[in-house]
């Protein structure tokens, strides 16, 4: 259980990050998706945040669970129990009675509803980041996504948390307000499901969990804070540039259709 000290600690952080976090949830693209062409867009760019998320999930799961043979007991496991039950959901996801999809899998399903390429993600899965064909500020985010995979396990946990689990129900409230009533019934059952799980299990597991990993470590906290305004600014730049290409396309085309 974290103590009262991490508790504030993590206060801290949010009032810390409070300018990049209210300028990610203020963004104008949440409004840009009212019609079908611009949502084809954002859909062709956010693909690559919905499966590196994988990548911050599996490096969690790979430190602070067993997936190595012979198997060996974890040494924390309360965090060992929190990752592997939000593994189970992002990765097997019941969709009806007896189906099971990944979200990435959700979300390739919204995209080919849509019409939207995935040409792009295709590549990403055939050759690797560097060598895919997606747009530079898609590499640049799943980059800095490694990196925090990469880092040390409080830093990875505060990217996932306050990067991804913590702020997509608010994200993706906005964007189903935006959406045409009729249509796109996928990717609405897509944003509802974060909503519901991350909202209400996965973004107070996460918190769980970091205050746990950080415990009353001023540095870790410190550590944290860097990783989480990281994150947070690696998504707002990735939504300036799904702003910037939709509005190229109306310009050049005189109507968002």
């Amino acid at each position: 259980m974290p103590s009262n000290l991490a508790q504030t600690h993590y206060e801290k952080l949010v009032e810390a990050t409070a300018t990049e976090r209210t300028a990610l949830l203020r963004h104008p693209v949440y409004g840009f998706v009212g019609d079908l062409a611009s949502l084809r867009i954002f859909m062709e760019h956010h693909v690559v945040a919905v499966w590196d998320f994988m990548t911050l999930l599996k490096s969690l799961q790979r430190r602070l669970t067993c997936v190595d043979l012979p198997w060996m007991p974890s040494a924390e496991p309360s965090s060992a129990r929190i990752i592997n039950e939000i593994v189970l959901v992002e990765e097997s996801d019941e969709v009806a009675p007896g189906v099971y999809r990944s979200h990435f899998e959700i979300y390739r399903g919204a995209m080919a509803e849509a019409g939207a390429s995935t040409a792009g993600i295709e590549s990403v899965l055939a050759k690797g980041i560097e060598s895919a064909q997606v747009p530079e500020v898609c590499k640049l985010f799943v980059r800095r996504t490694f990196a925090a995979a990469d880092g040390p396990v409080h830093v990875t946990a505060a990217a996932f948390l306050m990067g991804r689990e913590d702020l997509v129900p608010e994200m993706f409230k906005r964007m189903t307000a935006s959406l045409p009533v009729d249509g796109q019934e996928n990717f609405k059952f897509y944003l509802q499901r974060h909503i519901e799980v991350d909202g209400m299990n996965h973004g107070p597991m996460a918190r769980r969990l970091l205050e746990s990993l950080c415990g009353n470590d001023s540095h870790k906290w410190d550590e944290a804070t860097s990783a989480t305004r990281d994150a947070l600014e690696a998504r707002i730049m990735l939504w300036d540039a799904v702003k910037t290409a939709i509005m190229k396309k109306i310009t050049r085309t005189g109507s968002p259709q």
